[in-house]
């Protein structure tokens, strides 16, 4: 008898609409089993598992209590994979979250140097509250982010895939922080904001978390078949005029092109970076596999361009200053750039 997580697995040589189906209904099964635990966050949560189909990482933006941290740990438990949690602290270390060469002493008297894996060596990591971490400690997740790999003592570890890093952080609570780093900010797949709930998901919320009832998760997704639904996700098709358009997008928000709205030219100091046209189409390409669609529209890519670019656009002082919202300038941006070129 199969198991959950082989029963949707389609094989090899089955038709696009075939693998459509199966991506289809193996991501509802994972927001299926979320939602036992997660009330409403359908945004967040699609986006999270967005980067995770799409191989990039993601930043949960939001106040204390939203549930950022239970998201995530909730999404490790419906995933058949390694899953660690690196509390970030101001004292904390590089060597604390990658690892270290520590001496050992066997029975026999004889020493030797080994490693000691960190809490990185895992499938799904979560940063939680990353911005209390020191600079130092921060940039020390740069290379597992974008090589997926650590490099201790000049020796380099590769690890596990599926690989995902989910970091949260509180948008309001400044003192003891330290901002990320543009560099690390630009390898964030997504940036997604934890809202506050409706009315109708607080009761829900308030039901579950007071009463008596709980709901067993089980795992219906592992790493083989994660791994095939990512290499689903780089098969969609994008046509040169949709391309075109993510590439027009994007530089529309350099303030010195001469498709920048007026709010860009005024508040933005440098637009979004290359990486940012990447996250755009690999976020759309799984957006369009949801709408059962083997290619990517311009709909898909105006739907994922708040999340993909609002933490890549680097405000001057007078964006600073007046409090802009990059979400407001993105909007400027879908407005003053045409779906096709003249």
């Amino acid at each position: 008898m199969k198991t959950a997580i082989e029963a949707t697995t389609p094989e090899a040589e089955d038709s696009p609409e075939a693998l459509v189906e199966a991506f289809c209904a193996d991501v509802a099964r994972v927001e299926r089993e979320m939602h036992k635990r997660i009330v409403g966050q359908d945004e967040t949560l699609r986006g999270v598992i967005t980067c995770l189909l799409a191989g990039g990482h993601a930043l949960l933006e939001g106040v204390p209590g939203l549930g950022k941290t239970l998201m995530v740990r909730t999404l490790a438990d419906v995933l058949d994979l390694r899953f660690n949690r690196i509390q970030f602290t101001p004292d904390l270390m590089p060597a604390d979250i990658v690892g270290t060469n520590v001496l050992t002493e066997s029975v026999d008297g004889a020493h030797r140097v080994e490693f000691r894996e960190g809490p990185v060596f895992a499938n799904v990591v979560l940063a939680d509250e990353v911005n209390r971490a020191t600079p130092k400690t921060q940039s020390a997740l740069l290379e597992v982010m974008q090589e997926h790999s650590v490099t201790v003592s000049g020796k380099t570890r590769q690890l596990a895939e599926p690989y995902l890093v989910l970091a949260t952080q509180n948008p309001l609570e400044m003192e003891g922080t330290y901002p990320l780093p543009e560099a690390q900010l630009d390898r964030f797949l997504l940036k997604l904001e934890v809202r506050f709930p409706s009315r109708e998901d607080l009761h829900g919320i308030l039901e579950r978390t007071t009463g008596s009832a709980t709901d067993d998760l089980r795992a219906v997704l592992d790493a083989p078949r994660i791994l095939a639904m990512r290499r689903v996700v780089r098969e969609v098709a994008v046509a040169r005029h949709v391309r075109d358009y993510a590439i027009r997008l994007l530089t529309a928000t350099h303030p010195e092109d001469p498709s920048a709205p007026e709010p860009v030219r005024r508040f933005v100091r440098f637009g979004a970076s290359p990486r940012g046209a990447q996250a755009c189409l690999l976020a759309a390409r799984v957006r369009a596999l949801l709408a059962r669609r083997f290619a990517v529209a311009a709909e898909d890519l105006r739907e994922v361009l708040k999340p993909a670019l609002r933490h890549r656009l680097i405000l001057n002082f007078e964006g600073e200053a007046e409090g802009v919202a990059p979400d407001s300038l993105l909007e400027a941006v879908m407005k003053a750039v045409p779906e096709r070129a003249d």
